[in-house]
């Protein structure tokens, strides 16, 4: 959840990609920082040491989506604290929105994310469920610059 010695932040990036009223998020079964259960959070990851965020966003699409995207605009920064089993975390997590290379992949419903042998899925789920906190997005701070159209 740290950086490597506890101390520091880990630099993430996390890429909104919209279909009408639906975001693709990877879905989560498990305990967060709002207890447990079923949360989503867009596809992106953590930054590499020398990698500019916008190059490992597109990397991060490739390895766990198999797709290629662009970036569309960036959107902002979220400085997310959070508390896991009484573990402190601390993400600064740069947001853009990002497009499909190739349209057909708005037309799939599920996509196979596969990461350290395990398997996980990420679908399109419609932003009124997070705006009405029907279902759990995270990072903390993510449905409020939705709710405010930014996406």
């Amino acid at each position: 959840m740290n950086g490597e010695d506890g101390k520091y932040p880990i630099a993430k990036v996390l890429g909104i990609l919209e279909s009408g009223r639906r975001i693709l998020v990877e879905e989560f079964d498990g305990e967060h920082s709002k207890g447990e259960g079923i949360y989503y959070r867009p596809i992106g990851g953590s930054i590499e040491f020398g990698e500019k965020s916008t190059n490992a966003l597109i990397r991060e699409f490739k390895e766990e989506l198999n797709v290629t995207v662009e970036i569309d605009k960036f959107i902002g920064c979220i400085d997310n604290i959070f508390v896991i089993n009484e573990q402190i975390g601390h993400e600064i997590i740069q947001i853009y929105t990002v497009v499909f290379v190739d349209k057909e992949n708005y037309n799939r419903e599920l996509f196979e994310i596969r990461e350290n042998e395990k398997v996980s899925f990420a679908k399109w789920v419609d932003i009124m469920e997070f705006l009405s906190g029907e279902k759990v997005l995270f990072p903390d701070g993510l449905v409020e610059k939705l709710e405010r159209g930014i996406s």
